[in-house]
């Protein structure tokens, strides 16, 4: 691409902030105050965001949020539900006009998480891209089954991703997880009952995978995102410029989160 983009490393922060972000950095993006932004972060809390159509009324099990002090947040962007804790998070806003972004959301998705693919090698990690052989059925469990051109290895999904595409802009953001509990995990879903919990949360173990569990050492956060910030500079091939946000800017989130994204225990239960 041989441009300049943005690089924002925002830290850890609530699940209504991280989400009321990513919306804020494409909304400037669409109205030309910043450049394209690539931009990494963490939760302050184990945190599940469900997708923007997401239905959790049969799905959702909100005491297991209570249980684990999860917090909850519904994204701007599809797909099945995540548990958002020992992991990168990336967000990516960049024009729907550019000439290197496919106009399709799956060869979208191949371009972009190239990046994400040079930064499993860069942590001695050979993944691979998925591509289903049939469409599969949707899961509300994000990491039990893998879809186009999201990472496995050894047939486990070790990445997701969702995308959205508003104002012409798209973005993009993606799970990177560092480590899974899964126990937790299968404590915040509706299943008829325990045996059926028990039955697929041994399967899961066989579907995902963590780059702790692949590689049998542990990471501290800032070493997985330096190695996908050098993974995606390599890829997209663009020179990075450090960006933080003004004062204003903030106060721009902060406002967003609070009216969008705080979200309580939805009324129906």
């Amino acid at each position: 691409m041989g441009e300049t983009w943005n690089i924002l490393r925002t830290g850890f922060h609530d699940a209504h902030i991280n989400m009321a972000l990513d919306e804020s950095l494409l909304n400037w993006h669409s109205q030309g105050l910043i450049l394209p932004t690539l931009r990494f972060y963490g939760w302050k809390e184990p945190s599940l965001s469900v997708g923007h159509f997401q239905k959790v009324e049969k799905t959702i099990y909100f005491p297991g949020l209570e249980k684990h002090g999860c917090q909850y947040v519904r994204r701007l962007t599809g797909g099945s539900a995540v548990l958002h804790d020992h992991e990168l998070t990336y967000s990516i806003v960049v024009s729907e006009e550019h000439p290197e972004i496919p106009q399709t959301i799956q060869e979208a998705y191949y371009v972009l998480s190239q990046g994400v693919l040079e930064g499993y090698k860069n942590l001695s990690i050979e993944a691979e891209y998925f591509i289903p052989k049939q469409k599969s059925k949707r899961t509300a469990v994000c990491f039990e089954r893998p879809t186009f051109y999201e990472l496995v290895v050894d047939g486990k999904k070790i990445s997701g991703h969702a995308q959205t595409r508003k104002k012409g802009v798209l973005l993009q953001h993606g799970s990177i997880p560092i480590q899974m509990d899964i126990d937790m995990l299968f404590d915040l879903f509706i299943f008829p009952n325990e045996r059926m919990r028990d039955m697929n949360k041994r399967a899961f173990r066989h579907k995902a995978a963590s780059i702790e569990q692949l590689t049998g050492r542990t990471f501290t956060y800032d070493e997985v995102e330096e190695a996908f910030y050098h993974g995606f500079q390599s890829t997209l091939d663009v020179q990075f410029k450090s960006f933080e946000l003004t004062d204003s800017q903030w106060d721009e989130v902060y406002q967003l989160a609070n009216k969008k994204y705080k979200e309580t225990v939805p009324s129906f239960i």
